[in-house]
């Protein structure tokens, strides 16, 4: 089974075309890149497979359902534009708050656990309010993976970090990835996108120019890609 199956997508935000004909499929326990520049459609298209917005035309599955379907969206993590933390509650609580909707069996632990993972046990108790951007981010990326989701979709995930921040999440996509579980990645910075990436995406005006297995050239390039399909679409 593929983590994920796009067929003959399209969204329109009125009579404009935002994603047109998208349609590949991503094998489990890889790590694509999803690259565009601005406007090109990356995060209408991680809305979509996230269940967070519906298509206007075509077919989604993720992990064999619909990616709306209350089964399917309990193996998912997602990290989006809007962080979705609560500013009044301290990391602890946020995180507890989020692994008991999950129902995780030990909640507070679990939030414990990830709160050292990501460097902000010391922070543990300080209200997210109080917290700079990169420590806000830190945190919105510990609960994509609280529940140890089968499918992440990141977008934008290295927003604000620092490079210790950087060094530790690519460690966890590294380590999500040897564990079998997929991840789908939205980003800028092609150099950390294209290090950690089995397989690249790139949108050109909410089409697809290029899905396929990372190659050698992007990696000793990171403009490559955009050079040699840029203007494909």
């Amino acid at each position: 089974m593929n983590a994920l199956d796009l067929d003959d997508v399209w969204k329109f935000y009125g009579d404009f075309p935002a994603l047109r004909q998208i349609g590949f499929q991503v094998p489990e326990g890889v790590c694509l890149a999803l690259l565009g520049r601005n406007g090109a459609g990356k995060t209408t298209l991680l809305r979509i497979v996230s269940g967070l917005m519906r298509a206007s035309r075509g077919a989604v599955r993720v992990l064999g359902a619909d990616p709306r379907d209350g089964a399917a969206r309990a193996r998912i993590g997602v990290l989006g534009h809007g962080l979705a933390l609560y500013d009044e509650l301290s990391a602890l609580e946020n995180l507890t708050l989020f692994a008991r909707l999950y129902g995780l069996n030990d909640a507070r632990g679990a939030a414990g656990r990830w709160l050292e993972r990501i460097g902000l046990a010391i922070s543990a108790t300080g209200l997210v309010r109080e917290f700079s951007r990169g420590m806000r981010q830190r945190l919105a990326l510990a609960r994509a993976f609280l529940h140890e989701p089968d499918l992440l979709f990141l977008d934008e995930p290295f927003t604000a970090l620092d490079d210790r921040a950087v060094a530790t999440l690519q460690e966890l996509l590294r380590q999500a990835v040897r564990d079998g579980r997929t991840v789908v990645l939205s980003t800028h910075q092609l150099r950390e996108a294209l290090e950690l990436a089995t397989h690249v995406a790139l949108l050109v005006r909410g089409r697809l120019a290029y899905f396929g297995p990372r190659t050698a050239e992007m990696l000793e390039d990171p403009s490559w890609l955009y050079r040699r399909y840029g203007e494909a679409a």
